[in-house]
């Protein structure tokens, strides 16, 4: 049952470095999936956090700088926009496109907003202060120059601190679980008559 658990637990302190929705983690290096289009992603507090580098979950209440660098010389050629919403619906590290077709009103729930721009220099850039902590969405969309086509990434992440959910939860179940198993077979008890002797 130890063993169990200490699986577990390093599954969950290992957890926010895997990818979440379109950004992934690579060779120390944040990608973001845009289609079949990538870019760097990058976000900074530079108030706070000087020149710190951000994957996803920013730390603290502040301007925070978003900024992609274009890894494909296509996207230089799309006018691309960039949407942050509120996680009203808890989807979460799961979020995409489909999730976000599906609310009702997108206006509504948005936190901030930048239509589309061409980056010809290949570094799209925006910042936005956030006044609460929270969940959100990135959406990030790419608009094809001469074809009706868009091509869209979301990205889930947290705001003033790592949301872990029912993580905590669980990990408390699984130590109440050891005990009572340690209960029912009697290692307290030999434990204190081992003390006693």
């Amino acid at each position: 049952m130890f063993w169990a658990l200490f699986v577990v637990s390093q599954t969950f302190v290992t957890a926010p470095v895997l990818p979440h929705g379109g950004v992934a983690f690579e060779e120390d290096v944040c990608l973001i999936n845009i289609g079949f289009l990538q870019a760097h992603f990058t976000l900074y507090q530079p108030q706070v956090s000087g020149s710190k580098e951000f994957c996803e979950d920013i730390p603290a209440l502040s301007d925070s700088v978003f900024i992609l660098d274009y890894l494909h010389e296509f996207l230089r050629e799309m006018p691309v926009e960039f949407r942050i919403i509120r996680d009203v619906t808890n989807i979460g590290t799961y979020a995409n496109w489909s999730d976000i077709l599906s609310l009702p009103d997108l206006n509504s729930v948005t936190e901030f907003y930048q239509p589309p721009i061409k980056a010809a220099n290949g570094l799209f850039r925006v910042t936005h202060s956030f006044s609460a902590k929270g969940s959100f969405i990135g959406i990030v969309t790419a608009y094809h120059p001469k074809e009706d086509k868009a091509y869209h990434a979301v990205f889930h992440f947290q705001v003033g601190g790592a949301d872990y959910g029912y993580v905590p939860y669980f990990i408390l179940l699984i130590i109440i679980l050891q005990l009572l198993y340690w209960a029912s077979t009697g290692v307290f008890k030999r434990e204190q008559k081992a003390q006693s002797n």
